[in-house]
């Protein structure tokens, strides 16, 4: 059999383990997923018509459901850091090591595992805010691909960098510490309100971040407004990210283990 024939078979094995993982224990995801479903029903049914400025509950709802369905991937990605520093402390990754298996396969099963799970959540939540009123009429094919596709490179950048958080965590607790800025940023970006309505001096802390662009590209894709070059921004920092997530991953999971 050939090397890459192996490596496919080891990876089929590992994502399978991931996914089983993931089927036993649904409590961690289910909870992760509890945080965007309480903002979107807070700030919809409670916050709605104060936050719209005048313009309606559904006009809030059409704005708020992209920043929710990319704090998502944050808050879900946050299960992945803690499921690799499970592996990592508990030992298992310790003894995978020792059998003749591909050692890529260990990471891949976690990667392509999250990266299901991830894309599963973003799909409940995107379904949540569409039974609350949430629509994109105007959207084509093509944009519909591409808000598709950012979906999934936003996630696959974060999963990365969720990995490298969890094979540097001494353990499951620090590991879900370390990841908190994942759910953080979405909550200081343009997901609730417009940056012109912050303050001048906190605009820049907003702007200069992953999760603001993309943000801005999604709603451009499903709900027709201004995008500029905020899709050009969020592809570099989903490209950026990845590549750093990687490498972080890759030198911190070929260490020696001690």
């Amino acid at each position: 059999m050939s090397t890459f024939s192996l490596a496919v078979r080891d990876s089929s094995t590992m994502l399978r383990r991931n996914l089983l993982h993931a089927r036993r224990y649904p409590s961690l995801t289910l909870n992760l997923l509890l945080t965007p479903v309480m903002l979107l029903l807070l700030f919809v049914y409670i916050f709605g018509d104060t936050m719209s400025g005048g313009a309606g509950r559904d006009a809030y709802i059409a704005y708020i459901v992209p920043g929710i369905l990319l704090m998502t991937i944050g808050s879900t990605t946050v299960g992945t850091a803690v499921s690799v520093s499970m592996d990592m402390n508990e030992g298992i990754i310790a003894r995978f090591r020792t059998m003749a298996i591909h050692r890529g396969s260990i990471l891949f099963g976690h990667v392509v595992g999250s990266l299901l799970r991830t894309l599963m959540s973003v799909v409940f939540v995107g379904a949540v805010g569409v039974a609350m009123g949430f629509r994109s009429t105007d959207a084509t094919v093509l944009e519909w691909l591409g808000a598709l596709g950012l979906l999934a490179l936003f996630t696959l950048a974060f999963t990365w960098i969720a990995v490298g958080m969890g094979l540097g965590s001494p353990n499951a607790e620090a590991a879900s510490n370390n990841a908190t800025p994942l759910i953080l940023l979405p909550l200081i970006s343009s997901a609730f309100v417009p940056l012109d309505s912050m303050p001048g001096w906190f605009q820049p802390i907003a702007e200069y971040q992953p999760f603001t662009p993309a943000i801005e590209t999604l709603r451009g894709l499903l709900l027709g407004t201004e995008i500029g070059n905020s899709g050009w921004i969020a592809v570099g920092w989903c490209v950026g990210l990845a590549v750093l997530g990687y490498y972080w991953s890759r030198s911190q999971f070929d260490r020696e283990p001690k």
